[in-house]
């Protein structure tokens, strides 16, 4: 009996390992190996022209002492990052609001939502027009209320740039953090609210006894899912500004691509990934931590 059911035990586990694979060895290959490959190459002074040499702790030293604009870039990043709380707080008024028995809500949903799947490169013209300044809406507007009296460069300004960014990439994601704080708010059982409003407690109790605890799953993800995106909106970052004026709007990943790709530093690029990384990760622990340290495990049965 026990080895008939080890057998079997044995069957399953192969059947996993079968089907896990494919994607284990597509992530190997496009994550792990090329993160690995980057950390070797991070101490190498490497070239396509000539051999590689052992460089030690150069690049980093490099990196920490005397470059600028890594250091403007970080900041930029960090920022970027920053504003994910923002993002995440309009999410939650919204979700609130299309989650209460109001006429339409379905609709006002799907609006909201809308912004998300567009396509990133797309989103990035549409407010590269907004912020125009002859012809955007934005400066159309200030103009007719007399809030100014010529077009502010939103785009071209070292001021302005950043924040202006950062307001199109929360536009564009909003409709994202609404939808999974939404799904959370629908799972809390309503039995708990009526049993808070017999025992006298007022809706912002509630709200802050029942609601903001068992909505922290869902919170943590869609700060993970911040996080990731001030490490990974190249693509919002090229469109709009390229990373101007003057590395205004530089993301650690917009400058990873301008030294690879523009400046051909290869192994200083590396060391770059490999800081963004580390970052990342401890930015992720951190976020863990700050939500009690088990968002997202799954109780064993």
């Amino acid at each position: 009996m026990a080895f008939a059911i080890r057998k079997k035990r044995t069957r399953e586990l192969l059947l996993i390992w079968f089907f896990l694979a494919p994607s284990l060895l597509i992530f190997a290959l496009y994550r792990i190996i090329p993160l690995l490959w980057n950390g070797v190459l991070s101490f190498e002074f490497w070239s396509p022209y000539k051999p590689a040499e052992f460089a030690g702790l150069y690049h980093y030293e490099e990196m920490i002492l005397y470059d600028d604009v890594f250091w403007q870039s970080f900041w930029n990043t960090a920022v970027f990052m920053a504003s994910a709380p923002i993002g995440i707080l309009f999410a939650l008024v919204i979700a609130l609001l299309v989650d209460t028995p109001i006429r339409g809500r379905n609709v006002y949903r799907t609006i909201v939502f809308m912004s998300y799947p567009v396509m990133t490169v797309a989103v990035g013209i549409i407010w590269q027009w907004l912020y125009n300044e002859d012809v955007g809406l934005i400066n159309y507007i200030l103009r007719s209320l007399g809030m100014s009296g010529r077009g502010i460069p939103f785009l071209n300004s070292s001021t302005y740039a950043l924040p202006a960014v950062i307001v199109a990439s929360i536009w564009q994601v909003v409709g994202f953090y609404m939808i999974i704080l939404l799904t959370g708010l629908q799972n809390i059982p309503q039995s708990l609210y009526e049993a808070a409003s017999i025992d006298g407690a007022s809706a912002w109790q509630r709200f802050k006894r029942i609601t903001l605890p068992l909505l922290r799953p869902s919170i943590f993800l869609c700060f993970v899912i911040g996080i990731i995106n001030s490490f990974t909106n190249f693509d919002l970052i090229y469109v709009m500004t390229d990373g101007g004026p003057s590395h205004a709007t530089e993301l650690l990943v917009t400058y990873i691509y301008r030294v690879a790709f523009k400046l051909g530093q290869f192994d200083y690029a590396a060391a770059l990934t490999i800081v963004n990384f580390a970052f990342f990760v401890f930015l992720a622990w951190l976020a863990n931590r700050l939500s009690g340290g088990e968002a997202g495990a799954v109780e064993s049965t």
